[in-house]
């Protein structure tokens, strides 16, 4: 005696109307195409079930770890060893503002610690 997915194999290798409408909800369920389809097609199929780029450690680790450069950089440009000319540009702007006495003075805002 035959086992029912045995059976169930059997009707969806058959040619029938019903055979072809199970074969298609059988494809959807387990996303899978559903209708075959061009390899043009099958190429967005591929990418829409790759894994996304932003969970993907091949991209997330592309790029160095900006923060450790970026204090390194700033540690030569203390000791001399690095030239940073727009951090140099803005500390000349800097300077210049303070020779005409258009400095800017930040004050935060205290917070009220006598409040009800």
């Amino acid at each position: 005696m035959a086992t029912n997915y045995a059976k169930y194999a059997q009707l969806i290798n058959a040619s029938t109307n019903y055979a072809r409408r199970m074969k298609r909800l059988s494809n959807r369920i387990f996303s899978e195409v559903a209708i075959p389809t061009n390899d043009k097609s099958l190429k967005v199929v591929k990418m829409f079930s790759a894994r996304p780029l932003h969970s993907d450690p091949v991209v997330l680790h592309y790029y160095p770890r900006h923060p450790e450069t970026h204090a390194l950089a700033l540690r030569l440009r203390e000791l001399g060893l690095f030239r940073d000319e727009h951090q140099d540009f803005k500390d000349e702007m800097r300077r210049l503002r303070e020779l005409r006495g258009k400095v800017k003075v930040w004050r935060r805002k205290l917070q009220d610690n006598n409040k009800e």
